[in-house]
């Protein structure tokens, strides 16, 4: 038997994942788990023991730790930059030596979690580089099984921040790699602390804002990432400083990562002073998103079409952070001729360990067996007794549904009248998106439901939308472009029509962040939009995240501890539905 355990560690999204003679059984981010930081890059010791633990198994019967980190993959490029930057490059390689110390003491570490002697462990530890284990999580869990284009691009990890590939049955062929400084993630995150989202992981942030905004400064982000027929892109000269070292890892007392400041001060010399965190957004500051999101999606369409001409084919995978940015994955299918993708649900670094273990399973132990990744459910999942024990202790009375006919009935019934339900059922969800297990759910149809979510739960930004999960048959009576996306991956417009019908997830410039939902992949969630349906005559529902500025609720506890502090009229906990009095 073989036992894969693939770790992301010492980096941001810290997460870990199992394969069991190449079958996954689970995957969770640490940030569900222990002290609850988002994108936390704390060693993944309790993500280990679910693992091992929900599936009877000891560290002594792991063979084989994967990790998505290569020390000496592009050398090269690392020596080159040390030797143009000494100042910075003796600070970034003291950090770069303090990781591998770190990894190199994997085996004391992991005992000592699993409170076993190292001496009955012997699993061999394989390192695969960062980005390579991007493009493996989407390939290895893809369903092709003929040619297909890889692509992963992030900020940076293993000194590169892309990866273009052509994988063919168990084979990932690297054609090229971008290697830092020029990063399209560094781009895209450098604008996004220049407009005052300072925070690790806000991105997502520029995406919703840059709608609101004119391409302004299309000329000025032409200078600052530029491409060329023959090539991928490069960074504009003065605009961006690698960070010095030291903090890519950190976190501070709040228990946020801490951020390096990658712009310069050329920069604000082109735009004027950068937005505090704490200031008015401005239609400046909505101006430099849209170019920002713009001039992103032109260099990976760019990207895209050049991948195409090495690797003729309608199958594209991939993964990496920018990989995230749903309007421009819809773009990409608009404007190359990739027609069939598939994404990694968990596209982020948390994503690697996934990559790094399948990448062991056909490449270290030669393996052919596929698996394919068809749904995100892969995190725990608690027994009813548990869930019966949290909604007793939460004061508020419960109807038990018994089965899940009265459960699809109540809930949809809730939802229809536009009362904000809490959706917890099932696996928790591998990657950054709720999908229907831990979700908030609500009518998309009633004009003041994103109003009224704001209101009382999520309390953030006016301009970021909610997603509509949407019966995938019913995807081309909704939206413009017919996309499958079961990962929320696509950013997709919205027919004309239905853009006044839909306005709780109807974004300012008419698209919404599509979720396509079938009955094989979450069969209680298709029912319940079925039945929302029934009522409503339309097959959606508002899907955002089971949590209040926080990771994403994972035990029954947590998701009680939400409901309570929180406005949400009523809570579908496993076949236990809690509905909190009507306010007179």
């Amino acid at each position: 038997m073989s036992v894969i355990l693939g770790l992301n560690a010492f980096h941001a999204d810290a997460a870990a994942c199992l394969l069991i003679d190449g079958k996954l059984v689970g995957a969770v981010a640490e940030e569900r788990l222990g002290s609850r930081e988002k994108h936390t890059s704390r060693f993944p010791e309790n993500a280990i023991r679910w693992l091992l633990t929900s599936n009877g198994l000891r560290l002594r019967d792991v063979t084989h730790v994967a990790l998505p980190r290569n020390p000496n993959a592009n050398r090269l490029a690392k020596v080159a930059w040390v030797a143009m930057n000494p100042v910075r490059g003796v600070a970034a390689a003291l950090e770069h030596f303090n990781r591998s110390q770190k990894t190199a003491s994997m085996l004391d570490r992991l005992a000592a979690i699993c409170d076993e002697n190292p001496a009955t462990v012997a699993f061999e530890t394989v390192n695969v580089e960062h980005h390579l284990a991007h493009i493996a999580s989407a390939y290895y869990l893809s369903p092709f099984d003929g040619m297909a284009a890889g692509l992963s691009y992030d900020a940076s990890g293993d000194f590169a921040s892309a990866m273009a590939a052509r994988c063919e049955g168990n084979r990932i062929e690297i054609l090229d790699r971008v290697t830092l400084p020029d990063s399209l993630g560094f781009f895209y995150t450098a604008l996004c602390q220049f407009i005052g989202f300072d925070q690790f992981g806000e991105e997502y942030k520029v995406m919703g804002l840059a709608p609101y905004g004119d391409d302004r400064y299309a000329d000025l982000m032409r200078e600052m990432v530029k491409t060329s027929d023959g090539g991928w892109f490069r960074l504009g000269g003065g605009y961006f400083g690698m960070h010095e070292g030291g903090e890519s890892g950190d976190i501070d007392a709040d228990g946020r990562l801490v951020m390096g400041r990658l712009y310069t001060a050329k920069l604000s010399r082109k735009l004027g002073a950068p937005r505090r965190r704490d200031g008015e957004i401005s239609q400046r500051e909505k101006d430099i998103a849209r170019s920002t999101q713009v001039r992103f999606e032109e260099v990976a369409v760019h990207c895209l079409n050049r991948l195409h001409r090495e690797v003729p084919t309608e199958r594209l995978v991939m993964a990496g952070g920018c990989a995230l940015n749903g309007v421009a994955n819809a773009r990409i299918l608009r404007e190359t001729p990739f027609t069939t993708p598939y994404l990694q649900a968990a596209a982020s670094d948390d994503g690697t360990c996934l990559g790094a273990a399948y990448w062991v399973w056909h490449n270290t132990l030669e393996r052919t067996e596929r698996f394919h990744m068809r749904h995100a459910f892969w995190g725990p999942e608690y027994p009813a007794s548990r869930l019966l024990h949290a909604a007793d202790r939460s004061g508020v009375p419960i109807l038990d549904c018994a089965g899940d006919d009265k459960l699809i009935e109540t809930a949809s019934a809730l939802i229809a009248k536009g009362r904000v339900v809490g959706w917890y059922q099932g696996r928790s969800e591998w990657g950054p998106r709720a999908l229907g297990n831990r979700s908030i759910l609500a009518n998309p149809a009633i004009p003041t439901m994103k109003e009224t979510i704001n209101a009382k739960i999520k309390r953030r930004e006016s301009f970021r939308p909610f997603a509509p999960s949407v019966l995938a048959e019913d995807v081309d009576t909704y939206f413009e472009q017919s996309v499958a996306s079961p990962f929320m991956m696509h950013v997709v417009k919205i027919r004309c029509a239905w853009r006044e019908r839909l306005p709780a997830v109807t974004h300012v410039d008419g698209t919404g962040r599509l979720q396509t939902v079938d009955r094989d992949s979450n069969p209680l969630y298709y029912r319940l939009i079925s039945a929302v349906k029934r009522h409503t005559g339309i097959g959606m529902v508002l899907n955002t995240s089971f949590n209040e500025n926080e990771p994403v609720v994972d035990t029954p506890e947590q998701a009680i501890d939400c409901f309570l502090r929180t406005d949400m009229d009523a809570l579908c906990l496993g076949r236990l539905v809690l509905i909190k009095p009507e306010r007179g």
